[in-house]
């Protein structure tokens, strides 16, 4: 038995503002979506590189606010990419932390925080 990939579900509740947040800003590309026919919720997956989230509209699925730590291999070029773009709504610094890592924390327009993080070289 050996357990696998974890695949966090985050709540959002307006699709073209999760679009420009997780495709325009941070980079993600959608892999696919789903309805169970016009009109209703939409639950699709979004990814860069090895990192896989789902986004869900449906109340049941998950709560707003959530909190998650997603490693990258170089916190600084990945810092430069967002600080590139301009993006009107967040501007995130990079900083160490006392555990040994460099973090960078961006809030989504739902309230979900994601911490990006590399290990301090050394």
């Amino acid at each position: 038995m050996t357990l696998r990939t974890v695949v966090p579900i985050l709540r959002m509740f307006d699709e073209a503002k999760a679009r420009e947040f997780y495709v325009g800003f941070l980079g993600f590309r959608v892999d696919w979506e789903h309805r169970f026919e016009p009109g209703l919720p939409l639950y699709l997956q979004v990814s860069r590189d090895g990192c896989i989230l789902h986004l869900s509209e449906h109340h049941g699925d998950c709560c707003p606010g959530a909190a998650m730590r997603i490693e990258v291999g170089d916190i600084d070029a990945y810092h430069a990419e967002l600080t590139a773009k301009q993006y009107g709504y967040a501007r995130p610094e990079v900083g160490d932390t006392p555990w040994g890592s460099r973090d960078m924390s961006v809030k989504d327009p739902f309230g979900n925080r994601l911490t990006f993080t590399s290990a301090i070289s050394t």
